[in-house]
């Protein structure tokens, strides 16, 4: 095989694994939703309800099982994924790749600000509209599934497929891309390109500390820390006037 069929062929297969993964979990949620309504259960009138499924269903059990399946198939074994126990090196890693999410974002929100440019809202805003509390909810849920379950799938298994053939440098800008593209159909409104762009800005850092630090519970903490402080700030702000960039 050829450098540039290996290289299509890498692309193909980790943007496949992206999109497939988002696939499946939507599959999934969907038949456990529809499980319950026919059990009698108003799942439509219980946010809460409803995003702990699709968080649970969705990033935990989902990405995960479509991760592992693919290691599984594709002979790479667990150990293809790494992580370990943080040290204290992870530890700082872990709170300078949160504070450089936040300071991101603050830029990035600033410089849209002065050019007028409006971000898409995400789905979770809508469903917060009518129970506030999901915001609270959903602070534990991002550091057990969101986090872990998306960066497993989108940082240990598809970034890693694009290092085999890339390297870390052009494999953590693919998936990037890959990543932010999956979001657009969590998003309502008007402003997609603008919250695309803010993940495709914000993305790479969890990437870099993922190769940085050679272990996937890094950017699994930095990225429930970092959805977690917009869950709490939603919630204390308790409007619709502040939108998330919900990673």
């Amino acid at each position: 095989m050829d450098v540039a069929s290996s290289k299509g062929r890498t692309i193909l297969a980790a943007t496949g694994l992206g999109v497939g993964g988002f696939a499946f979990a939507s599959v999934l949620v969907t038949v456990a939703s529809l499980a319950l309504i026919v059990a009698g259960i108003p799942l439509m009138e219980r946010p809460t309800l409803l995003l702990g499924l699709s968080t649970v269903m969705g990033q935990g059990v989902a990405f995960g099982t479509f991760a592992l399946a693919y290691l599984r198939y594709t002979d790479r074994g667990l150990g293809f994924v790494r992580a370990r126990v943080p040290t204290l090196r992870d530890v700082a890693w872990s709170i300078g790749g949160l504070l450089a999410l936040l300071g991101g974002l603050v830029a990035i929100s600033a410089v849209f600000a002065s050019l007028g440019v409006e971000s898409a809202s995400n789905t979770v805003e809508q469903y917060a509209e009518q129970d506030p509390r999901v915001y609270l909810f959903l602070i534990p849920m991002s550091f057990l599934f969101i986090g872990p379950g998306e960066e497993l799938l989108y940082r240990g298994v598809v970034q890693g497929r694009l290092r085999e053939v890339f390297g870390p440098a052009l494999a953590i800008g693919a998936a990037s891309v890959i990543f932010a593209g999956i979001h657009i159909f969590s998003l309502q409104g008007q402003g997609k390109l603008a919250y695309l762009a803010i993940l495709l800005v914000l993305s790479p850092i969890l990437g870099f500390a993922y190769e940085a630090t050679d272990n996937l519970v890094v950017p699994s903490l930095i990225h429930g820390a970092f959805n977690a402080v917009q869950f709490y700030g939603a919630y204390v702000a308790a409007t619709g006037g502040v939108g998330l960039a919900v990673l």
